[in-house]
């Protein structure tokens, strides 16, 4: 559930946000998320970061970032679990939030988010032409990767729960959708990937 504090603009709204706090920016109102995230969410969350991250920084791709971190749109000011940057957009970084759409979007479901990350946040990414999204559901064991098409429409590409997906927009990139229920280690993956 979303509890709407106040009427905002951006740059306030940064000064006057924490780390701590649960909360977005959405049309100009201070947006309250209620739930902390359960240890299954931070643990896919914890796994997948890592394991993109080292495959990104191993490429020298572009960065990995997770929450609390802003990605500022251009009516809200999101904060994926989990985006990526690609390095011709590494001048949208800047000290407290991207300022612009990542390259690529997760979002961890949860009783509390499932209807906001499919919803207006599914609809806010697509037009903001997020070119990849991921949406990772851990109680029904199943993720779903949507790419943007050249209309600016975003199209399911696969969903399930086992198998392996390429990233569209992380070149050379990989994962086995099972790696977010069973979660090995993060050392086994790199090896899948041969990174180590």
């Amino acid at each position: 559930m979303d509890v709407h504090v106040s009427t905002i603009n951006y740059q306030d709204f940064l000064e006057w946000t924490t780390e701590d706090k649960l909360v977005e920016w959405v049309d100009g109102e201070v947006v309250m998320t209620t739930s902390p995230a359960s240890f299954r969410h931070q643990n896919i969350r914890g796994f997948l970061e890592s394991v993109l991250r080292v495959f990104v920084e191993t490429h020298n791709l572009g960065i990995v970032c997770s929450a609390p971190f802003q990605m500022k749109l251009a009516r809200s000011g999101r904060e994926p679990d989990i985006f990526f940057v690609a390095s011709t957009n590494r001048a949208r970084m800047k000290p407290t939030y991207l300022d612009g759409p990542a390259d690529m979007v997760i979002e961890i479901l949860s009783s509390e988010s499932a209807g906001r990350d499919r919803g207006r946040k599914f609809v806010e990414y697509e037009r903001s032409r997020i070119p990849e999204y991921w949406l990772i559901d851990p109680l029904c064991q199943q993720v779903e990767f949507y790419v943007l098409d050249h209309y600016g429409i975003y199209h399911l590409v696969l969903t399930g729960n086992r198998g392996i997906y390429h990233s569209h927009i992380i070149p050379g990139f990989w994962m086995r959708l099972e790696w977010c229920w069973e979660t090995p280690t993060v050392l086994s993956a790199l090896r899948e990937l041969e990174l180590v």
